[in-house]
């Protein structure tokens, strides 16, 4: 019953938001490749949230083995809803995003999105190429949470300041989970701790 209602309110975290967005009045006046971006942006914090809950082996059910293999293909989705939730916008504005993407948009949250967007790369180029770079282990980890605690933090930042489809109440609820899910696992792992050796 316990492992039931864990998933249940997991479930519920992701979907709720994705459903309120999908009743927004601003959809109305939007192109569908937009629609398509604007979604794209609202499963990855919903995939934000799952990250965390399977580097920390939180999810019921799921074996350690599982949930290492579910994060690695959490993580390529991730990266794929990314592309198209940037990509989605570059047909739509392009201006928009080569601004944002130098780092000169005039608002705020384009900035935060763009470093949250190139340290998941990053976190998933480290995650990809981990045998190949002779990393000891630990170290290895470091980096790999490091760049996943910059995804996230500037993945809700970005969340929270733009004005969009997503509903305020539901938003604000899944980042919260976000962080929370978030500084759970890394206090239960102690990424920092690299003394002992690999």
């Amino acid at each position: 019953m316990r492992s039931l209602l864990i998933w249940a309110a997991v479930i519920a975290a992701i979907a709720v938001p994705l459903i309120a967005a999908a009743h927004s009045p601003l959809l109305a006046w939007r192109d569908p490749v937009y629609i398509v971006a604007g979604f794209a942006g609202v499963l990855s914090m919903g995939l934000l949230l799952l990250q965390p809950l399977l580097a920390g082996r939180d999810l019921p059910v799921l074996l350690p083995l599982a949930s290492r293999r579910w994060h690695r293909r959490v993580g390529i989705t991730l990266i794929i809803a990314l592309v198209v939730h940037v990509g989605g916008l570059w047909i739509t504005s392009p201006p928009d995003v080569v601004d944002a993407l130098l780092l000169v948009s005039p608002t705020p949250f384009s900035a935060w999105g763009v470093v949250a967007m190139w340290a998941a790369f990053a976190a998933a180029c480290l995650g990809i190429f981990r045998q190949r770079l002779a990393l000891r282990y630990r170290i290895w980890r470091l980096g790999h949470t490091g760049l996943a605690a910059i995804t996230i933090v500037g993945s809700v930042v970005h969340a929270m300041l733009i004005e969009g489809t997503m509903e305020i109440m539901t938003k604000t609820a899944l980042c919260v989970l976000v962080l929370l899910a978030s500084v759970r696992t890394l206090a239960r792992l102690r990424v920092w701790d690299i003394r002992r050796r690999s």
